[in-house]
């Protein structure tokens, strides 16, 4: 495994092993709103947590449907999971792995680098043909992880914008959002940012649920621009697809930026300009 790959994934065998060592790394299973949640199994050890109430701030029109977090709040979760400075975390998700990605671009992004997205999620582990649980395991509190924001790169409206006309800005929802195609009855089609490429976060995972190999995810990226000569930004509706498609090219060596408030934001301001089909739209 690659370095670059290494510091983003773990496989389903090493976690399995790591999980027998003298001191486990912290597991958080994760999904996305804790109101809604779906009663799922766990791995064992496993903490349930989710993004709205555990990695993000209060949603609003400015900043979007999944904002940063306030970093106090984060820091007392982390430390309520058990997280120490010298603690390894794996996050996962029951398939696809966006959810566990933005929990591991949260971390990322407030100073915690020693965290890595089970790849596969769940259904690799339980294809391995490993056991799960019904409960979560009770968070343990006492850690003392000092965290701080602003660790990975962000980018606001503006700066997305111009990135799509003079780099490369990447929008990881599926095909038909960018499109413009209506998403129910009764509400408007949506588009995408002018300028932006499209590239669907699961574009980056092989039919088994796991990340492509690094090598053909750097040449994947390359024919949408993204080989590391130009800045790259990285947008979706809420910023969790995106942040799995900023693990997919963190995994194939090369970096980028986050919208956080993604099209939530976007679409909300009505004197940003919304591109219609399969043209970029500059």
């Amino acid at each position: 495994m690659s370095d670059a790959r290494g510091r983003t994934l773990i496989t389903v065998q090493d976690l399995a092993e790591s999980l027998k060592a003298q001191t486990p790394p912290v597991l958080l299973d994760v999904q996305d709103e804790k109101a809604t949640a779906k009663e799922r199994p766990l791995i064992p050890r496993a903490l349930a947590t989710f993004l709205d109430t555990d990695f993000s701030g209060a949603p609003s029109k400015r900043a979007g449907k999944r904002p940063l977090p306030e970093i106090a709040d984060l820091q007392a979760n982390a430390r309520s999971w058990g997280i120490n400075p010298d603690s390894l975390v794996v996050v996962y998700d029951d398939k696809g792995g966006a959810q566990a990605s933005r929990a591991w671009w949260t971390l990322r992004w407030a100073g915690f680098d020693n965290v890595r997205i089970l790849d596969g999620g769940l259904q690799a582990w339980v294809a391995a043909g490993h056991g799960v649980t019904q409960a979560s395991a009770q968070a343990p509190g006492g850690g003392s992880v000092n965290l701080s924001p602003g660790h990975m790169p962000t980018i606001e409206a503006d700066e997305a914008a111009a990135l799509a006309r003079d780099a490369v800005l990447l929008d990881s929802r599926g095909k038909a959002a960018y499109l413009g195609a209506p998403q129910e009855p009764g509400k408007p089609a949506t588009g995408h940012i002018p300028g932006a490429f499209s590239a669907p976060a699961t574009d980056a995972l092989s039919s088994d649920g796991c990340f492509k190999p690094s090598e053909e995810l750097r040449v994947d990226f390359a024919t949408l621009g993204a080989d590391g000569a130009k800045s790259i930004g990285v947008y979706c509706g809420s910023g969790n697809a995106a942040a799995h498609s900023i693990a997919a090219l963190n995994a194939a060596g090369l970096e980028a930026a986050l919208y956080v408030g993604s099209w939530s934001a976007w679409s909300a301001d009505p004197s940003r300009p919304a591109a219609i089909g399969e043209e970029r739209g500059l």
